[in-house]
């Protein structure tokens, strides 16, 4: 038998591990529950802080009438998201319509390759090949090259079935948003709590840090991209490149990814240079899409970590790495995190130094 001090321990032991057993159980199991709204709460929290200082000065344009500014948020934040998703879906449409229409009354053509595709370096004559065979002879060429083009459409497919449900995503987001922002004053104060619970003296600092990181990216990552965006949809539309609200999606989630839009801008040109009738037109839209793809280079250091206490080299390569490990969501999650280890780093070595400084035992440190 063990000594009643002894008894005592055990059980008190075995209550700590049952409560603790039964906390980290609840927690598992709300985390179960809320699993599949995750992504939706987080991009609400960023859209609420990247939006909150605006949000403030629309509720003080219409005389501080909450529900008002709410109602006005939420309809221009939808029309942000819907609008560019029915002007995508409608380019889709009716670019696939044209084709089904094109195909069925057997008028499809491919025009034929100029002969300075031949002069392409390394890749010219191949290209030439390829692109003479599918304008001479399409229906054989696709027979020939049924399994390349069933898998390059089924991937077109599958990417825009996943912009679909981004964009929905980014709606059920801006109601958060604006349900959050509807009650601002006690989302702060309990966004407040939390931070100081865990931070101590030092959680308002990491909180504004925190929000002007988000801040930094929106305007940073995103704005940028959607310049670009715009700026290669207008050029391409003026040198008549098929399918442009297409091709300047696809070029927004190149420049959010951090991707030079020349990816899609360089193809872009080749069409222009290889069917259009004016050189001049090609040469313009060429020196217009070279500015598009290089404008980051201006526009990062004037826009990204602009108000942020954190090197731009922290926040640029959190969000590039938060980007390649959780998607777009990452881009601001990896510039936060960073930014937050960067300054609680330098507070620590800042803290050491004092201490080494102020240790009479230690002498003067020189």
């Amino acid at each position: 038998m063990l000594p009643n001090n002894d008894q005592s321990i055990v059980r008190v032991t075995v209550e700590v591990a049952i409560h603790l057993l039964l906390f980290f159980a609840l927690v598992a199991w709300c985390l179960q529950i809320v699993t599949p709204f995750i992504s939706f709460l987080i991009w609400g929290v960023i859209i609420a802080v990247a939006t909150y200082r605006p949000f403030l000065r629309l509720r003080a344009a219409v005389g501080e009438r909450q529900k008002l500014a709410v109602l006005i948020f939420a309809l221009i934040g939808l029309t942000v998201f819907i609008v560019p998703a029915w002007l995508f879906a409608g380019s889709v449409i009716e670019s696939g319509r044209d084709l089904k229409t094109t195909l069925g009354s057997g008028q499809f053509h491919i025009p034929p390759p100029n002969e300075s595709v031949r002069e392409w370096p390394l890749v010219g004559d191949e290209v030439y090949l390829v692109w003479d065979s599918a304008s001479n002879n399409l229906g054989a060429f696709l027979k020939k090259n049924n399994d390349q083009v069933v898998s390059v459409a089924t991937r077109v497919v599958a990417g825009v079935a996943g912009i679909g449900l981004s964009i929905l995503q980014l709606i059920a987001a801006t109601i958060i948003a604006a349900a959050l922002l509807a009650n601002d004053t006690t989302v702060i104060a309990a966004i407040n709590r939390l931070f100081r619970r865990l931070a101590g003296e030092r959680g308002d600092e990491l909180l504004d840090l925190t929000a002007a990181t988000i801040r930094s990216i929106t305007v940073g990552v995103l704005g940028i991209a959607f310049i670009q965006a715009i700026l290669g949809g207008v050029g391409m539309l003026a040198a008549g490149v098929p399918a442009t609200g297409v091709w300047a999606l696809f070029i927004l989630i190149l420049a959010i990814a951090q991707l030079p839009p020349l990816l899609v801008l360089l193809p872009a040109i080749i069409y222009v240079f290889s069917t259009g009738d004016s050189t001049a037109t090609a040469i313009v839209f060429t020196i217009w899409s070279l500015l598009v793809s290089f404008s980051d280079a201006a526009l990062k250091p004037l826009l990204l970590g602009r108000g942020v206490e954190a090197p731009m080299l922290v926040i640029l390569l959190g969000a590039i790495g938060g980007m390649i490990h959780s998607g777009i969501v990452g881009l601001f999650l990896g510039a936060v995190i960073l930014a937050l280890g960067y300054k609680l780093f330098v507070a620590w070595l800042t803290s050491g130094e004092a201490g080494v400084k102020g240790d009479p035992a230690q002498g003067e440190v020189r």
